[in-house]
């Protein structure tokens, strides 16, 4: 396990671990998360192009809602861009397992795109039993790479028993992942052979929002952590694709609720170049 040294933000102080060894499935990543502060942990969650599973380790319950007041406990699944998901624990006892699925992987290991986007679930929800058993299990291991392989496992198992998304459906993700969500849809369209009509179809059904959707998402992380980075709202705007400011502002409003400098000092950004430094 690579253990990162502990990132002090505004209120917790947030022990990190990674794996030593990447995942065995492309699109995946993990971070372990313990909180060693005095208050009640409160960080609410910036969307990112990703669907993020949940495993609560702590002594007493994590609690993850979303922007319509429904909350869920225990092992939580938070779609595409949830909206106004927020998460909270008590003081002293914070500990969980976060990972962190391409949306082309979580096809295959949770299934039902279209019902994952935008809000927050339970995986027992999406698992049964399954999702219990690895709760268990993973309060017994002894350390976070124990932990970590045994996610792993079960990600991969499920994996390889689910359905995959279309070929084409992945290589246009990819694209627009590696250009920052620059990459015109129609275009891509062009490119596997498809109908914008059939491509908007598939992409969504598989993926869990439209390609204009998620292109927009992308870009939205890109300008988001670079504001995180401490660059100004006009800069970080041109540097990821943006008209404008105002145009940067939108997204930012539509995303999250608040403006560009609140997303600027979020905690939830203020890890990320720790616990997921490959995020791209």
């Amino acid at each position: 396990m690579r253990s990162a040294a502990p990132v002090r933000l505004a209120a917790p102080a947030w022990d990190i671990a990674v794996p030593v060894r990447p995942s065995r499935l492309a699109g995946v990543t993990m971070a372990g998360f313990s909180d060693r502060a005095t208050s009640l942990v409160d960080v609410e969650v910036v969307p990112h192009p990703g669907v993020m599973v949940v495993f609560d380790l702590g002594d007493r319950a994590l609690v993850v809602a979303d922007g319509k007041g429904r909350e869920q406990r225990g092992c939580v699944v938070a779609g595409l861009a949830p909206d106004r998901a927020r998460g909270q624990g008590p003081a002293g006892s914070f500990s969980c397992l976060q990972v962190r699925l391409s949306p082309v992987v979580a096809r295959a290991v949770l299934g039902a795109a279209p019902e994952l986007s935008g809000v927050v679930l339970s995986l027992d929800d999406l698992w049964g039993a399954d999702a219990v058993r690895i709760q268990e299990r993973l309060r017994a291991a002894r350390s976070w790479e124990e932990r970590f392989t045994l996610v792993d496992v079960a990600l991969a198992r499920r994996h390889d028993e689910g359905r995959a998304v279309d070929p084409e459906v992945a290589f246009c993700w990819g694209q627009m992942m590696a250009s920052r969500g620059r990459t015109r849809v129609d275009g891509l369209a062009a490119e596997v052979g498809w109908s914008r009509k059939r491509l908007w179809s598939r992409f969504r059904s598989q993926i869990g929002v439209a390609p204009k959707r998620a292109a927009q998402l992308i870009r939205f992380d890109a300008a988001a952590h670079r504001l995180a980075a401490g660059q100004a709202a006009a800069v970080a705007a041109v540097d990821s694709g943006y008209a404008d400011q105002s145009h940067l502002h939108r997204d930012v409003l539509t995303f999250t609720g608040v403006t560009p400098a609140t997303v600027a000092s979020a905690p939830f950004l203020a890890v990320d170049d720790v616990a997921w430094p490959d995020r791209h």
